[in-house]
């Protein structure tokens, strides 16, 4: 086994970071809580790292141990954050899961992550407690983020008994286990992408300096925390530059302008989804804003909110951006960026030779493993495996176009994949639920084009002979109970036959031109 690189974070860790921002930055707002409902908050640098250490010593005071792994069930509120980075001050591993999963969704996370405990808020409650009922212990906030409790039977201690104050010492490792986000690929069951300490530390330093932030940054927080747009993006990168967060329950485009102005927000992190629905919201006339990131540079809506987009690509397996824009000079408008400082880009045919300007062709990045790529697919080692080329280049499954300009366009993303409001949904996920109703012979599913998430998921289902009564409905019942909302198909079409490439494969282009050309009729 060849050794391990230094990494740029030698003696460093999450606990490293907050202690020294805690001690440099102590009076600053570090976290301001902007509810719905309820009362806000905030704390300062100082007291944020207080309240991250508190449940750091509340999970040794429960005996969870070092590299052990802890469900973090939550919506956008003070404690996913607190109990996030808490459980890495512990040395515990936070996983980190959807909070529209389903019951089968989130056993399944509990299960193959072997979480030890859970950290959830009173709607998911008793969900929690069905979908994992060996935990050691759980823990429940006191509202759902910020609105009054749902009720639930299961028992729960209350998040506030989950503190202690006995924290051991232990070595500051950058390879240490920080956390895990479940991401769909193209397989049936979404894969657990771990990182380590250098690796949330990489994202943080790198995000804080391709989106240019400042001591003085104030940068909203409305996007899902569960995600690494959130967690890295966002949270880690406001933390290295000793910025404020701004956090929401969840993007609202009514809330958005009255809570940006109120704080002076200067920077957030958007998709498409988003930004769609505030060109329907009145415009402030003045704001703080100095840039909004999002997956395209410069569109054309910036002039109409006063604001420059650093464009940007990157996925939960390269920590932060492998392609950006720039926050200093002009950028390609729509373009992804170019290769982002720290990675290795490529853009490859077939035959696995580099394409020339105006040609498409397959992504890959160079990284190392466990600082500027993710370490592993935990517990599938196979997986991690077969994400690397024989040469070591990361295979990212999306196509790029090369422009005569240096700049990169995405042109397709990885083969049976969608991207449903910026969530990734893998056709292969939601085929495996339509699979198993009785009476189905055959199904593809496939992105159609939709005016709000910009694609959604269609299924085409070939019956078994004489079970086509009903097939659609209880198709859609089985997702409904097996599937994340976004997952859920919105068209359920039933079909004599699918159309085939070679070797018999399905013509999924032919599904997805198809569906285009209605479209446009």
């Amino acid at each position: 086994m060849s050794p391990r690189p230094l990494t740029p974070f030698e003696g460093m860790d999450i606990r490293s970071l907050l202690d020294e921002l805690a001690q440099e930055r102590g009076d600053h707002p570090c976290l301001i809580w902007e509810p719905f409902e309820g009362e806000g908050a905030r704390w300062s640098y100082v007291e944020f790292r207080d309240a991250v250490r508190r449940v750091a010593g509340g999970l040794h005071a429960r005996g969870v141990q070092p590299g052990q792994r802890v469900l973090i069930h939550l919506d956008n509120c003070p404690e996913s954050v607190v109990g996030w980075l808490g459980c890495a001050y512990a040395g515990a591993v936070g996983v980190t899961t959807n909070a529209k999963s389903t019951l089968d969704e989130l056993a399944y996370f509990a299960d193959h992550s072997g979480a030890v405990g859970a950290i959830t808020q009173p709607r998911f409650a008793d969900l929690v407690a069905q979908a994992a009922p060996a935990l050691a212990w759980r823990v429940v906030t006191a509202s759902d983020n910020g609105a009054p409790p749902a009720t639930f039977t299961a028992a729960f201690e209350p998040f506030e008994a989950l503190t202690g104050e006995d924290l051991p010492e232990r070595p500051h490792d950058p390879w240490a286990h920080f956390g895990i986000q479940y991401t769909s690929g193209t397989t049936a069951r979404p894969k657990a992408v771990l990182w380590t300490h250098a690796n949330a530390l990489w994202g943080a330093r790198q995000c804080a300096l391709n989106e240019d932030l400042h001591a003085d940054d104030v940068h909203l927080v409305h996007l899902p925390l569960f995600h690494t747009n959130a967690q890295a993006y966002s949270v880690l990168a406001a933390l290295w530059a000793g910025a404020t967060c701004v956090l929401m329950p969840r993007f609202s485009a009514s809330r958005f302008w009255p809570v940006s102005l109120k704080h002076g927000a200067t920077w957030t992190s958007m998709v498409p989804f988003c930004v769609k629905a505030l060109t329907q919201q009145p415009r402030p006339d003045r704001h703080s804003y100095r840039h909004w990131g999002n997956g395209i540079c410069e569109p054309a809506w910036d002039k109409l909110f006063g604001v420059k987009t650093i464009g940007w690509w990157g996925m939960t397996e390269t920590i932060t951006h492998g392609t950006v824009g720039s926050a200093h000079r002009r950028d390609a408008p729509m373009s992804m960026g170019r290769p982002a400082p720290g990675y290795e880009i490529f853009v490859l045919d077939e035959g696995g030779a580099p394409v020339g300007p105006g040609e498409v062709g397959d992504l890959f990045v160079r990284g190392v493993p466990g600082v500027s790529l993710f370490l592993e697919y935990a517990g599938n080692p196979e997986a991690t495996r077969a994400a690397y080329t024989e040469e070591g280049l990361f295979i990212t499954g999306d196509r790029v176009r090369l422009g005569a300009d240096g700049y990169l366009y995405f042109a397709d993303r990885a083969k049976d994949m969608l991207k449903v409001g910026g969530e990734n949904v893998a056709a292969s996920e939601i085929e495996r639920v339509i699979s198993a109703v009785p009476g189905v012979a055959e199904v593809a599913v496939v992105g159609m084009r939709h005016p709000m998430l910009d694609e959604a998921p269609a299924a085409f289902v070939i019956p078994q002979a004489g079970g086509s009564e009903d097939l659609a409905q209880r198709i859609e019942a089985a997702c409904v109970e097996a599937l994340a909302a976004f997952k859920r198909p919105h068209l359920v079409r039933l079909v004599d036959a699918l159309p085939r490439s070679t070797l018999e494969k399905v013509a999924k282009a032919e599904l997805r031109a198809m569906l285009a050309t209605e479209a446009e009729a």
